[in-house]
């Protein structure tokens, strides 16, 4: 693509607005728009993508393109790529960012493949060279233990960026964008699966990926009912319950809460781990907080090197002191 030139967002939609990972990948995008000098889009694909669409450029898209299917209407990962194979086609855009989703993971590797371009995954930041300005991306590597910082030769340059990284856009943007109707084409055959059945899940309280205070479970907890403790603990303070693998799949606690490398971002204000070990791939998923206050038997585990603040004991006595201290606090 030798005319290459924009900065583009592929949008998605949670009840016809957009997603959080979204105006995220927005906020991300406008800041590389700055710094290159070149204009901000976003492509929503589905139906009735008009609400969304203004959202964006409130969200700072200078241009929106809508590719309107029915077979975009679900997260059909065949019918999606190759949707966004022919905007990309059409719009050339030098960058194009995707949310590293469930969705994004599997169209990322795709759309590379069909543009014969590279791709860098699960990207956690996002800056341009001087000079040259090519686009630097910053992922993890070795399973968290180190990061890489890998740019690509051909353009568009695909990424998938992690959730939760970026803050944000604000939606408060007075540009004057632009609607544009992409028309795709997508046959039937291309589709190869269906959906059969959603199934929803009721969520109490406040969601993990949001919380400002959440409060994490780990092996050292020795089974499922400590995690009532932290439930208590996390109320008080008006946050969330999260996990470390190995109490996920010990079955202590529902996978949908598992923080880490092959779980869910997060970044709260206050990040409570009890008996976490603070192995890499934990700390992968919640690095970003801002304040880490760690409660440990043991004076080595890795977790404290990361903490801001660290207590070394029984959990057992501390988790229900620390709860009831809160509890005088708020009362």
């Amino acid at each position: 693509m030798s005319e290459a030139n924009g900065i583009l967002i592929v949008g998605e939609l949670i009840d016809a607005r957009l997603s959080s990972v979204t105006s995220e990948l927005l906020n991300a995008g406008g800041q590389l728009a700055a710094s290159l000098g070149q204009p901000l889009y976003a492509v929503l694909l589905g139906t009735n993508l008009q609400n969304a669409a203004q959202e964006a450029m409130s969200n700072g898209a200078s241009k929106v393109f809508l590719a309107e299917h029915p077979l975009l209407n679900e997260e059909q990962v065949e019918a999606h790529v190759t949707a966004l194979q022919q905007v990309a086609e059409q719009v050339q855009p030098s960058i194009l960012l995707i949310g590293r989703t469930q969705l994004g993971r599997e169209l990322g590797p795709r759309l590379a493949f069909r543009l014969r371009v590279g791709l860098a995954q699960d990207a956690v930041a996002l800056t341009v060279e001087p000079g040259t300005q090519r686009l630097l991306v910053t992922r993890p590597v070795y399973g968290g233990n180190a990061l890489a910082v890998v740019t690509m030769k051909r353009k568009p340059q695909i990424v998938t960026v992690r959730p939760k990284v970026f803050e944000a856009a604000t939606n408060d943007k007075t540009t004057e964008g632009e609607l544009v109707r992409v028309a795709v084409e997508i046959p039937n055959s291309v589709v190869r699966s269906r959906v059969v059945e959603r199934v929803a899940q009721e969520t109490a309280g406040v969601k993990m990926e949001e919380a400002r205070v959440v409060g994490g479970g780990g092996r050292g907890l020795g089974g499922p009912a400590p995690f009532a403790e932290l439930e208590k603990l996390a109320k008080l303070l008006g946050g969330a319950v999260g996990a470390s693998r190995p109490a996920c799949d010990a079955g202590w606690i529902d996978p949908r809460f598992q923080i880490g490398l092959t779980g869910k971002t997060i970044t709260p204000e206050l990040y409570i781990a009890v008996a976490i070990s603070g192995a890499c791939q934990h700390m992968a998923g919640c690095s970003g907080a801002k304040v880490i206050v760690a409660v440990n038997h043991d004076t080595e585990a890795e977790i404290f090197k990361q903490a801001r603040y660290g207590v070394v004991g029984d959990w057992r006595k501390i988790v229900p002191a620390f709860t009831e201290a809160i509890r005088e606090l708020v009362s």
